[in-house]
């Protein structure tokens, strides 16, 4: 397998822990508590995309500068990911509260959304992450 191969994989590997993870806590209700949920989710949500820059990269995400970060995502596309990202954890936590009135076939949704939720969001990283990989470091074509 190649490095990047690896790479791809082991990315793989983490956005599914992570989505079952999110999936998994989603599940359980907490009435009137789903904003604060929403909070430590997105905190998991955060050290998915560090781990997966790692795994690219090799270094920590935390080590580049703010400002280095949003010129290498284009101003633009980051003001764009965070709203789509804040909007969907806000819906997700209102989801979650009607769904709570739904006990256990509304928590089976709710955890369906979240986890499909960050897989989206951490698959939509990995592409960048592996966009901006092969630009740095040019594979071989094989033929």
């Amino acid at each position: 397998m190649s490095d990047l191969g690896k790479k791809r994989l082991d990315t793989t590997l983490a956005i599914a822990t992570y989505a079952i993870g999110s999936a998994t806590a989603s599940a359980a209700p907490t009435p009137g508590g789903e904003l604060p949920k929403q909070i430590f989710l997105t905190a998991s949500d955060v050290l998915m995309y560090t781990r997966i820059w790692r795994i690219y990269f090799e270094e920590d995400l935390s080590s580049k500068s703010v400002v280095e970060m949003l010129t290498e995502l284009g101003l633009v596309s980051a003001v764009g990911a965070g709203s789509a990202y804040v909007i969907s954890k806000v819906t997700t936590a209102i989801v979650k509260e009607i769904a709570n009135w739904a006990g256990p076939i509304g928590w089976g949704i709710t955890a369906a959304i979240a986890g499909s939720l960050s897989g989206l969001f951490g698959a939509a990283w990995a592409l960048y992450c592996d966009n901006l990989y092969n630009q740095k470091h040019p594979q071989p074509i094989e033929g």
